[in-house]
């Protein structure tokens, strides 16, 4: 992939503010991260903030980093449309140099105009799970290494998925939505366990008995079946889902518990962290490299 430059990334940020793509108050992906995640130099990154800083869109604060400050840009309307006009300069003697006439320059610009509605379509996106429980999982895993937003909903729900126009879907999954194709963009993902979860599970290998503890008990099977894959584990497994505020009983028989996001609140309240570990998905770089594509690279 070829290096973007700084007014490239600033423009493409530019365009997921306005369309709340990130909102007011939220807090812009590291410039090394998302140099990584574009394979920019950082300090490309920060010229790109620095850019939206300017014009009022970010402001920076000592160990945060770069946050949204407003979904317009400072510019007043005569600078915009001195900027509207030159870009429409430029592209039109492009244009012209193609050979492209008067008409077909209409044409053209009447097609693209659709392009305004794929700020929305962003906004539309789902993540797929079996469960809503696993839908989150993994939509917490696409923002986290991506950046992008999506919705959730679980493999059952599919008059629910027509209503998206992109689905971020599990390969076990895609059969079963692939019908979705021809009126929307259905974007096939391999994910597993994050390595962060997986090393620490290294580093407790003499555990015997684990603990698993879910928001939802529908979730559990899945779950258990990825994480004996995942793990090779040859101790006891103990699994159960939250009742309101309480956890299951067998917390007090296992070694280590393993918790889901959805139990997160009551577990990190009542279990000392030595003895816990938070479950996350991380998704295949391929799978971001694809989602990364569909976004930065219209």
């Amino acid at each position: 992939m070829a290096q973007h430059s700084a007014k490239y990334i600033a423009d493409r940020i530019r365009l997921m503010i306005t369309t709340k793509q990130f909102q007011v108050g939220e807090v812009l992906p590291s410039t090394r991260e998302l140099g990584q995640q574009l394979e920019a130099s950082f300090h490309t990154v920060r010229k790109a903030y620095h850019i939206l800083k300017e014009e009022g869109m970010l402001r920076s604060e000592q160990g945060r980093g770069f946050i949204v400050e407003q979904q317009t840009t400072s510019l007043n309307k005569s600078e915009r449309l001195e900027i509207g006009a030159r870009k429409m300069r430029s592209l039109l003697e492009e244009l012209i140099g193609y050979g492209l006439d008067e008409n077909e320059i209409n044409v053209v610009y009447n097609e693209q105009l659709q392009y305004l509605e794929w700020p929305d379509r962003i906004e539309t996106c789902a993540s797929v799970g079996e469960t809503d429980e696993l839908g989150g999982m993994l939509a917490e895993a696409i923002e986290r290494q991506v950046g992008v937003k999506s919705r959730v909903i679980n493999a059952d729900q599919f008059n629910k998925a027509i209503n998206y126009d992109a689905l971020f879907v599990p390969i076990q999954l895609l059969n079963k939505f692939k019908s979705l194709s021809e009126t929307g963009m259905l974007l096939p993902i391999v994910y597993s366990f994050s390595s962060d979860f997986l090393l620490s599970m290294v580093d407790r290998a003499a555990v015997d008995t684990i603990g698993l503890v879910t928001g939802e008990e529908e979730s559990i099977s899945k779950l258990i079946h990825d994480l004996k894959s995942a793990l090779n584990f040859e101790g006891s497994f103990l699994a159960g889902a939250m009742y309101g505020k309480s956890l299951p009983l067998f917390v007090r028989e296992s070694d280590l518990i393993i918790y889901t996001p959805n139990s997160a609140p009551v577990v990190e309240a009542k279990i000392p962290e030595k003895k816990r570990l938070r479950l996350a998905y991380e998704i295949a770089p391929k799978s971001a490299e694809t989602i990364r594509s569909e976004l930065w690279d219209q």
